[in-house]
């Protein structure tokens, strides 16, 4: 909120003169200021006050002590603005409101004044927003993740989110500035030949290193690579094709898109909870999915002519641009500017996460500034704008360790890791340290992103897709060449909260693959038996008399019954699989 737009602010707020003159408001201030002003109005008065400081006090002290006088009345006006401003804030908070698109466009973007309809779990504390001096989470203190001896690994950790409605309230009226780049144009040609051997995909553009080195110099209009490079716009022949009819759709999306994908029928649909009303008609859920996806999900999880299922919107790409299922992830994860051109935000998920929290409650934490007017900066600034933001890896923070992590674990042939690492080094890539600070790691954990479509983040995205397409597909390899080469021109960074943060509102399950082996693990350590036959007599037919064991007790057979029970079923150490 500008310093005058409690002045002069029109539309839906309406003007706060009109208001005034409605009796919307108290008109306080002028009595104040008045009463104020009269003590010293009388020349009578000052013609006997005078003489009596004069009496008492030099006349070389006089300008002193006016001077204090003059300060102290300044303080009392300040105050008694501060107090009137902070009652009209306050009451605007409760007003109703329209808040049209930030790129005027058609579809104005309501924010209603119905209760929240978010759920919280324990970890989820919402706390009362007061549009004063503080923000309610301002001195939320971020604790360590709960230990537990049973589960040694990464787990999530308390965050202060803000109701819906106030998130909703704190939403930006304008875009962020983007700082040197105001215009990001795209290459598009009909036929593409490539003239080096590593030059990246047709889908890419093939661009060239002279090419890629160029587009990370930082210009007012620029004029890179970003995917889509053969057909007419992004999705029409193009690879990773999508109907018309869908992609007229995405077009309408223009506030905030949350978005997910499956290729090569590697995760389970995770439907999102705890959306408020408000956001299931507001912000656009799509997931997008490949045939050999869309032929499980007909059979397992509903899938029908609609292609809704719960709040995704499912949508089916055709002529996917590489073999490798995760390298077409990318796509969308990295360029959904390209395919909602006109959507303001968006945050991505991977296929395997569910979110738990509101979206714009989420916007809210990580990206969104709060702005007041400049008698309240001081105090509500408490935390810098970020249009970027990206949870860092939870135990490694350096791009080397994460290179060696890779290739142990076999997620890229050791080649081509080893490649791409070179080739950074020859560009200057250096192992992390705390030199680097205020950056707090190199990694990221990749699986959420969470931004602003402006062009310095769109920039950054192609780029960094660039890169993937260029090299291997582990984006975590080629995220902080890509961020330092900009940030070392402009005043731009980004917020890499921790890991445990993004644990708190996206809840990680396992890939298809590894669900069914251990679904069939366990029914191998456990077997379902059917039931015995029942055994049928003639009446006339007796049962045979039990044989006696020569030698034993029956007390010894029991005891060998056990024994027997005990090799039909053997022990599994730590439960279930």
């Amino acid at each position: 909120m500008a310093a005058a737009s409690l002045g002069l602010r029109s539309g839906s707020y309406g003007s706060l003169h009109q208001q005034l003159q409605d009796g919307a408001f108290p008109a306080t201030q002028p009595i104040l200021l008045r009463r104020a002003a009269r003590s010293f109005s009388g020349v009578r008065e000052r013609e006997k006050v005078l003489p009596r400081i004069y009496k008492f006090v030099g006349r070389r002290k006089v300008g002193i002590l006016l001077m204090l006088m003059i300060s102290a009345a300044l303080l009392s006006f300040v105050s008694v603005i501060s107090r009137d401003e902070d009652s009209l804030l306050g009451a605007t908070t409760h007003m109703h409101s329209e808040n049209p698109s930030r790129k005027s466009f058609n579809s104005p973007f309501i924010v209603p004044l119905e209760e929240s309809s978010t759920r919280h779990s324990t970890n989820h504390i919402s706390l009362p927003s007061h549009h004063g001096t503080q923000h309610p989470c301002e001195k939320f203190p971020i604790p360590s993740p709960p230990m537990d001896k049973r589960h040694t690994g990464p787990r999530p950790c308390p965050v202060c989110y803000i109701p819906v409605e106030q998130a909703l309230f704190h939403m930006p009226y304008s875009p962020s500035p983007s700082p040197v780049l105001k215009n990001l144009h795209y290459f598009s040609e009909a036929s593409l030949i490539s003239y080096e051997p590593n030059g990246g995909s047709i889908f890419g553009g093939h661009p060239s290193l002279m090419q890629r080195n160029e587009s990370f110099t930082i210009k007012e209009s620029m004029t890179v690579h970003c995917g889509f490079a053969n057909g007419r716009k992004p999705g029409q022949g193009t690879g990773f094709n999508i109907d018309d009819d869908i992609l007229l759709e995405m077009e309408e999306c223009y506030n905030v898109v949350v978005a997910s994908a499956i290729f090569g029928n590697y995760d389970l649909m995770q439907q999102p909870k705890n959306i408020s009303d408000h956001t299931k008609k507001n912000a656009c859920f799509y997931m997008f999915i490949d045939e050999k996806t869309e032929a499980y999900m007909r059979n397992s999880s509903g899938l029908d002519d609609s292609k809704r299922v719960g709040l995704w919107r499912v949508v089916l790409v055709r002529n996917l641009p590489y073999e490798d299922s995760r390298r077409n992830g990318k796509v969308p994860k990295l360029l959904l500017h390209r395919l909602f051109p006109n959507a303001q935000f968006s945050i991505w998920i991977d296929g395997k996460l569910q979110l738990v929290v509101d979206p714009y409650q989420i916007l809210e934490r990580y990206t969104w500034m709060k702005v007041l007017p400049p008698i309240f900066l001081s105090g509500f600034l408490w935390r810098e704008n970020y249009t970027f933001a990206i949870s860092r890896h939870y135990r490694r923070f350096d791009v080397f360790e994460e290179a060696e992590a890779n290739k142990a674990a076999g997620k890229y042939d050791n080649a081509s890791i080893d490649y791409q690492i070179e080739f950074y080094k020859k560009e200057g890539l250096i192992p992390y340290s705390l030199s680097k600070l205020p950056i707090t790691s190199d990694v990221p954990e990749g699986c959420v992103i969470i931004r602003e479509h402006i062009p310095i983040t769109d920039l950054f995205t192609c780029l960094w897709f660039n890169e993937v397409d260029r090299f291997t597909s582990r984006d975590q390899i080629s995220f902080s060449t890509v961020r330092d080469k900009i940030m070392s021109q402009v005043d731009w960074t980004i917020n890499m909260f921790m890991d445990c943060e993004r644990r708190n509102f996206v809840v990680q399950a396992y890939h298809r693959d590894l669900l069914e082996q251990r679904k069939a693990l366990a029914a191998m350590h456990h077997p379902v038996h059917p039931p015995p036959a029942a055994v049928t007599r003639d009446k006339d037919t007796k049962a045979p008399p039990l044989r006696k064991l020569p030698g034993k007790t029956p007390a010894r057979r029991g005891r060998d019954k056990r024994s027997s029970s005990r090799r039909r079923h053997p022990r599994v150490i730590g439960g279930n699989l």
